[in-house]
């Protein structure tokens, strides 16, 4: 059996970085992202580093372009990775922008050095279609010769746009023995806007699998926008702001096309005249890329377009560019109450613009935060998720702010498989993996997973061995 060694990703939810030992000289490398919130040591620049050997590393396949899948790219390519980084076709189009944008945070504001890092970076992206195998060059062993066979294949997982999960095909050329492993990535939910729903390999040996919301489920999902609406139309009420803190990749599209379709069944003036602000350039330039990539939308969103109906560009969408047009538009928001729904990333309140409109508008009980999304503990957004509804304060940058805004939490927009779509992945394989890794969740989430899928192999009479770290 193959060894899988975890760089991040292991013991939280986010930092992904997984590494499959093909032999003693070379390795694949699924993801290297950052990490975040609670998982985010004191020291984040030694955390950061790359401290694993990366001679062995034959390529990088990336899942998907969230910050904490691919966030330690920089540092990888820096500590002198030069092979592939195999990603699907979509991917290929966001990742650049997705690490122009980490650069500027966190690395260097340098436009020379950001302009050469991504000359580099473009020269060893291989995109590759969804289902087609990919070979990597024949892994060799010390003597240069043919030690096994590695191909690997994406499938689409439903999370994000380009988002897919990896399957890994490796042969021992010596014994001729085979090996399949997949690598979940993060799967989506089903019902998802935009995306289609991941559907299960036929099986594998090993499973490193995302236990993000292993111990909850989602609400009918096919109600969220019923709900998204009586939750905006709730705040109005108030004749405040919604704020909505959202990852600019994702979780922003799939919002805009379920406004758009409130909006198009809308018979209220108050609809019909509601802007929406997108306060973010990041996610007006990947909104522009996923109208690029319409052919991997979904069959429904296929149909709007046919029908004329344009639901990622539409009348009531606005977008704030510059940081003076942003300080503006927080001033009289904050300052009117005039009625609008603001999404801004970070999606966990980790940074980013939301920030100032927080900061401006949290002691306002006219406005409202509503939460769409996963918020990781130790993040600003998970404190006023949790203590916001009881009337509790949040530290931002060091000072302290009392929320007197209304609070809400949507879970049906979750891009995450919930416990029971997880068990349902392994379940619709026709070869059930022999070992499940869990990674991508907090503890709680990977024990109470563990134990369903540990008395799902029982009922079958079929035998597992689930890891997970403590």
């Amino acid at each position: 059996m193959l060894e899988i060694i975890h760089h991040g990703g292991a013991t939280g939810v986010t930092g992904s970085c997984h590494q499959l030992l093909l032999n003693r000289h070379e390795s694949l490398l699924v993801d290297c992202g950052l990490f975040q919130g609670e998982d985010a040591a004191e020291d984040s620049f030694e955390q950061l580093q790359i401290e694993f050997d990366i001679s062995t590393v034959k390529a990088l396949i990336i899942t998907h372009v969230h910050i904490d899948h691919v966030g330690r790219l920089p540092y990888l390519l820096a500590a002198g990775f030069t092979g592939p980084i195999i990603c699907s076709i979509p991917t290929a189009k966001l990742l650049p922008l997705v690490i122009e944008d980490a650069l500027k945070i966190g690395f260097t504001r340098n436009a020379q050095l950001i302009e050469r890092f991504q000359a580099q970076l473009e020269k060893q992206i291989v995109s590759v279609p969804y289902g087609k195998w990919h070979s990597i060059s024949d892994v060799s062993d010390h003597n240069g010769a043919s030690a096994g066979t590695t191909r690997v294949k994406l499938k689409r997982a439903g999370h994000i746009l380009g988002s897919s999960y990896v399957e890994v095909s490796y042969q021992d050329a010596k014994t001729g023995e085979k090996e399949r492993i997949v690598f979940s990535g993060d799967l989506g939910a089903p019902y998802a806007p935009l995306l289609p729903a991941p559907k299960s390999p036929y099986g594998c040996d090993q499973l490193v699998l995302e236990s993000t919301y292993g111990n909850r489920q989602h609400p009918d999902r096919r109600q969220r926008r019923a709900t998204l609406k009586a939750a905006v139309e709730q705040a109005l009420a108030n004749g405040g702001t919604v704020m909505v803190p959202a990852f600019s990749i994702g979780r922003t599209q799939e919002l805009l096309y379920e406004l758009e379709t409130i909006i198009h069944q809308a018979r209220s003036s108050r609809w019909q005249s509601l802007e929406i602000i997108v306060d973010s350039p990041l996610a007006d330039r990947f909104t522009k890329v996923y109208r690029e990539l319409k052919p991997y939308w979904d069959k429904e969103a296929q149909g709007r377009l046919r029908s004329g109906r344009h639901p990622l560009n539409f009348a009531n969408l606005y977008t704030v560019d510059s940081h003076a047009e942003h300080e503006q538009t927080v001033e009289y928001l904050a300052k009117t109450g005039r009625p609008a729904i603001v999404i801004a990333a970070s999606g966990m309140c980790a940074g980013g613009r939301i920030m100032n409109y927080l900061k401006a508008m949290l002691g306002d009980e006219r406005h409202q935060v509503l939460f769409v999304g996963y918020q990781g503990t130790g993040t600003p957004g998970r404190d006023i998720q949790q203590y916001g509804p009881q009337g509790g304060w949040v530290a931002i940058d060091g000072e302290r702010f009392d929320i007197k805004a209304g609070v809400t939490t949507i879970s049906g927009y979750s891009a995450h498989a919930d416990q029971k779509d997880l068990l349902n992945f392994v379940k619709r394989m026709r070869r059930w993996p022999h070992t499940i890794h869990l990674v991508h969740g907090e503890q709680t989430a990977r024990a109470a997973l563990k134990s369903k899928l540990e008395v799902l192999y029982l009922t079958k009479g079929k035998q597992v061995n689930v890891l997970s770290s403590s």
